[in-house]
């Protein structure tokens, strides 16, 4: 189905491994085209949630980004990460596209696993 409307990018986060929101997680977002730039970092609320977008509106320019989020350094804070963890850095590559509307990226991680979709 398509969504109209101008783009945005939000995005929360879920530690499965407790079953909360994770708080204090460092999310990166790099656009990639033409080359990487880092457009913005933010760290999650209590919420699991960034106290703004990713990219508002008013920012949005359509290509390829990447959401860039720190599992092991936000586990290793909670006393759960390894020395050498199994995910450390986890990289969503994803399209945005005009005319697509608002853009949702959830993670669900755990130190071990983690899962994403397109939400709204």
């Amino acid at each position: 189905m398509a969504r109209s409307g101008p783009g945005s990018l939000s995005t929360h986060v879920l530690n499965t491994a407790e079953g909360i929101p994770a708080e204090g997680m460092a999310v990166e977002l790099w656009r990639m085209d033409p080359a990487p730039v880092l457009v913005v970092t933010r760290r999650t609320n209590a919420d699991g949630r960034t106290d703004g977008p990713m990219m508002a509106q008013a920012d949005f320019i359509p290509g390829r980004y990447e959401l860039r989020f720190a599992v092991a350094e936000y586990f290793r804070a909670r006393g759960q990460g390894a020395a050498l963890p199994y995910l450390d850095v986890v990289t969503l590559a994803v399209g945005l596209m005009a005319d697509q509307g608002h853009y949702h990226v959830p993670l669900l991680c755990s130190p071990w696993s983690y899962a994403t979709y397109r939400g709204s």
